[in-house]
């Protein structure tokens, strides 16, 4: 039997706007495998951020549903929700989001501590997710002290910590410089993701092409777009 890690069923999202209510998303369905690569592209203002949030538990959908590793997302309360967040899905945004006070090994650490892991296995977990994402030699470094790139590497070794089911990627090459998101194209194309799934929210076609599916939101709807990959 496959294994669905994310999938959502008649997803809708709709905005008021004064008087007049605004659809953003009109019955959005999809399905995710373990370990499958999926990017979503489409024009600047499609809902295609709103989707992703959507899809993490971040907001909720004003109709549908959303399953995270088999679980309604809406069945639990916030506190509920977060913890299976913390579980299952890891997070990477255009902005790494690091608190500046936090070295590197402490900011990947971080989600494991809240999960529960013990002080040392969050730190050695931490250690072997920077070394896998070349950063070896900066785990005592905090962001002020790394490159653009560098902390974006932070952040995708954060979004692994805790071996989620699938990671929600939002533009993650969006705020680097050409050199750096080219850097983190590679990291991305290298990642083992036998166990862990994939939704990458892009404008980089560079990116798109390393994804096994490539999806196109428009008019609140996602279709399958021609995809080969290499």
């Amino acid at each position: 039997m496959v294994d669905v890690v994310l999938s959502s069923v008649g997803l809708v999202k709709t905005y008021e706007d004064g008087s007049r209510a605004v659809e953003v998303l009109r019955g959005v369905d999809l399905s995710l495998e373990r370990g499958e690569r999926v990017a979503i592209v489409g024009r600047s203002g499609s809902g295609k951020s709103t989707l992703l949030n959507l899809l993490g538990g971040l907001d909720v959908p004003s109709a549908g549903e959303v399953f995270v590793s088999g679980t309604l997302m809406s069945a639990m309360d916030e506190r509920a929700r977060s913890r299976w967040r913390n579980q299952h899905l890891g997070f990477v945004f255009q902005f790494h989001h690091l608190m500046p006070e936090f070295t590197a090994q402490e900011a990947v650490a971080m989600p494991l501590r809240i999960g529960g892991a013990s002080r040392t296995e969050a730190r050695s977990r931490a250690e072997t997710l920077l070394d896998a994402v070349g950063l070896a030699d900066r785990l005592d470094h905090k962001p002020g002290a790394l490159s653009g790139g560098e902390r974006q590497r932070v952040a995708i070794a954060r979004a692994l910590a805790n071996r989620p089911s699938c990671v929600l990627m939002d533009e993650p090459t969006g705020n680097l410089d050409p050199e750096s998101a080219e850097r983190v194209l590679s990291l991305i194309a290298s990642l083992d993701s036998s166990d862990t799934a994939f939704v990458v929210v892009t404008h980089d076609p560079a990116i798109a092409a390393q994804m096994d599916r490539e999806l196109l939101l428009e008019t609140g709807r996602l279709t399958e777009l021609p995809h080969a990959v290499d």
